[in-house]
């Protein structure tokens, strides 16, 4: 069902639980509504008071003249359904729950609203706001502005106004979700995506249901021209307990968050603080278009300290050419720095008009994307009055290079400033504010919601794919996983399948050594002895037999070994994450790929250039270069692997888990030498085992197999 009007701007409000008691939600829910009454009519409701705030009530939404096109509740748990009742025979079908703790009544409610098609905000809902609307049905208010807030906790969105009101940053709209028991965050969002009002959506959740739905609208945001910030905890962790193989143990449930804001154009943060300040940034001026950044300081040890926090925060602070250098010596004293960070040497203070030049310079040089302004500037005329004039004919050149960022994208001065002033709250910093200029009180503020900014107009947008038509679901062992893949044109040893010795015997004679064995059944098969590798006619034969006969009957398969040189061991795994959808990783692969965890995740499918960027995160890239005297790897292969296992976990429902654990990839291309498919089916039975399981469980063709298999920790080998 589609966001109704009646959250965003209605015709009528009725407040169920108003009363003159400044303590109660039911005065804040009053006031803030009666604000709104000369744009919609304001009824109020409640039992014992004919009348609160000077208005007239009734004692029941069934007593009201007319049909309240919203009803606020903030009654006690057991009379929310009753009210709720009364208010759908009288034809209401938008509520806004305060109410919290309804317990077993939630699921009547849900009920309800589900068979009369009404919605509900809430409960456990700190309220709405839309400053365009005059729509204020919160505790406390809030300053307008462009930031609209959706938050699964109210009081958290409600910390996330009060920094934004103290660092000059307003509110359009503010939703507090609660427990979503009917609306949630993703219909919010996709109700602000067409909101003139909204520039930056400031997003907490602490799970991710419905998350696919939340990806959507958070890129459709996007491409509106919004820019999205999402602040979360762990969110989705449970998805991992669905994940059998190495890759679901090495990826974190952030991990997948993160490649769900990559493939919307969002950006995650780590505090309410953060939050704040990336959105300052965004209020005031476009992301930079790249990582290079200039240090202008009035002093070398902050311009240093800067620089290093830059550097942390994966800005770079390139050395100016020989050109911008000389521009710079011309406007400075000899003892300046100007290869960047650029230290004004006191010649800020011998003309404040510097500060000006000095930044329009660097900006229409077009060497840097990004210029932070750090040091005494917004502090001359709080500490000498005489000064105050001056400081603010340089603010006011400043804020007009910072409106030439915001408007002209093609301008050679539209390079974002950002300033860190010693002051706080100075008239000059005031006016930097008035010119929305972005200006913070300590240098690591400054930085990190630069970096961050940064982080978010340099991320790749995957190309819209077309996955094609999925295949069948295998069936459970290692040669349905060789068939699955090999059709998806990854590359496998030639191979044979077996059942007894004689079947053994005919495979060695037709494959060439040295020889791989494996127990086709066993999922993880080198902590159970499951595989012998450089098997030769001597020994192939009494290998079998020993491994048989302390493994049982069941599925074998022999394969040529991979001996080429030059090869680099790496992983690509894919898996279904409960909430957020397929997703796929690659990485370091072979035994140790626990151990160096060197992995890199995004949602599925990818795209080629969004496949090789995930290369490029890795620490171990340089080994498919070439290392140490080693030929460079065939990557195209590689990277059409990566595509291949994306498309496959993305088109085929009934697979849950994908690992390809080591693909061998050398200079003439990659080989697949070992293979996990897990179907949604053995995977839901998996994660709905517990730790007391029974000391033997059935393997996938139905032999015996030890507890310890279920473990997290495994290793792989040829």
């Amino acid at each position: 069902m589609s966001f109704p009007q009646a959250f965003v701007d209605p015709s009528s409000v009725a407040v169920v639980g108003a009363t003159e008691d400044r303590a109660k939600w039911g005065h804040w829910l009053a006031t803030g509504a009666l604000a709104g009454a000369g744009r919609r009519q304001v009824w109020l409701v409640n039992r014992r008071a004919a009348q609160v705030l000077g208005q007239p009530c009734r004692a029941t939404v069934g007593d009201l003249p007319g049909t309240p096109d919203l009803v606020a509740l903030c009654v006690p748990p057991e009379n929310v359904l009753p009210v709720v009742r009364d208010a759908l025979a009288k034809g209401c079908r938008a509520f806004l729950a305060i109410t919290a703790g309804l317990g077993a009544d939630e699921a009547e409610l849900a009920a309800l609203l589900r068979e009369s098609g009404a919605r509900m905000i809430g409960p456990n809902s700190l309220g709405l706001f839309n400053a365009a609307t005059q729509l204020r049905l919160t505790w406390g208010d809030f300053t307008p502005g462009r930031l609209a807030i959706v938050s699964q906790s109210g009081q958290l969105g409600s910390e996330i106004a009060g920094l934004g009101a103290r660092a000059g940053l307003g509110v359009s709209r503010f939703c507090s979700v609660g427990n979503q028991l009917d609306v949630g965050a993703a219909d919010v969002l996709e109700s602000l995506v067409a909101d003139e009002h909204t520039t930056t959506v400031a997003l907490y959740l602490e799970s991710f249901a419905d998350g696919a739905r939340i990806v959507t609208a958070l890129d459709a945001l996007r491409r509106a021209g919004k820019h999205a910030l999402l602040l979360t905890t762990g969110a989705s962790e449970g998805s991992r307990r669905l994940a059998r193989s190495h890759t679901g143990s090495m990826t974190s449930a952030l991990d997948v968050v993160d490649a769900a804001c990559r493939a919307a154009g969002a950006l995650r943060v780590a505090t309410p603080r953060e939050l704040v300040d990336a959105a300052r940034v965004l209020d005031a001026t476009a992301p930079p278009g790249g990582r290079r950044v200039a240090i202008i300081s009035d002093s070398g040890g902050q311009g240093g300290i800067a620089a290093d926090l830059a550097a942390g925060r994966g800005l770079r602070a390139p050395v100016f050419t020989d050109r911008l250098q000389a521009g710079l010596r011309a406007l400075l004293p000899a003892t300046a720095a100007v290869s960047n960070p650029v230290d004004l040497a006191g010649a800020g203070e011998a003309d404040l008009q510097v500060y000006a030049w000095v930044t329009e310079l660097v900006a229409a040089s077009g060497e840097v994307d990004s210029i932070v302004l750090s040091g005494y500037l917004g502090r001359y005329g709080e500490d000498t009055p005489s000064l105050v004039d001056a400081e603010s004919a340089v603010i006011d050149r400043l804020g007009r290079l910072g409106r030439l960022g915001r408007g002209h994208r093609t301008d050679a001065a539209r390079v974002p400033l950002i300033v860190h002033s010693m002051s706080a709250s100075s008239p000059a910093v005031t006016r930097l504010r008035e010119h929305r200029v972005p200006v913070f009180d300590t240098i690591d503020a400054a930085l990190g919601a630069l970096g961050h900014v940064t982080r978010l107009g340099g991320q790749p947008r995957p190309a819209p794919m077309t996955v094609r038509t999925g295949a069948a679901a295998p069936t459970p062992g290692y040669w349905a996983a060789r068939t699955f893949l090999t059709a998806l044109g990854i590359a496998m040893p030639e191979a044979r399948r077996v059942t007894d010795a004689a079947g053994f015997a005919e495979a060695c004679a037709s494959l060439r050594p040295p020889l791989v064995l494996k127990a086709g059944w066993i999922e993880h098969k080198s902590e159970h002895q499951a595989v012998r590798t450089g098997l030769g006619p001597d020994t192939a034969t009494a290998v079998f037999r020993e491994m048989y006969g302390r493994l049982g009957p069941g599925e074998y398969v022999v394969e040529e070994q991979d001996t080429r040189p030059g090869v680099v061991e790496m992983l690509i795994g894919a898996r279904r994450d409960r909430d957020l959808g397929p997703t796929v990783t690659v990485g370091h692969g072979g035994v140790h790929a626990e151990l160096w965890r060197d992995v890199s995740l995004e949602l599925a499918p990818v795209d080629r250039r969004t496949a090789a960027g995930m290369l490029d995160r890795l620490r171990s890239r340089r080994l498919l270069d070439g290392w140490r005297g080693q030929p460079a790897v065939d990557l195209d292969a590689l990277i059409d692997a990566i595509v291949a296992v994306s498309e496959a976990i993305a088109a085929t429902s009934g697979v849950a888990d994908i690992e390809v654990n080591p693909i061998r990839v050398g200079p003439e291309g990659a080989l697949a030498v070992d293979a996990l498919v897990v179907s949604s089916t053995a995977s839901t039975a998996s994660t709905a085992s517990t730790a007391e399981a029974v000391p033997e469980t059935t393997g996938v063709n139905g032999h015996r197999k030890p507890t310890e298999e279920q473990e997290i920790s495994r290793e792989h080998v040829h």
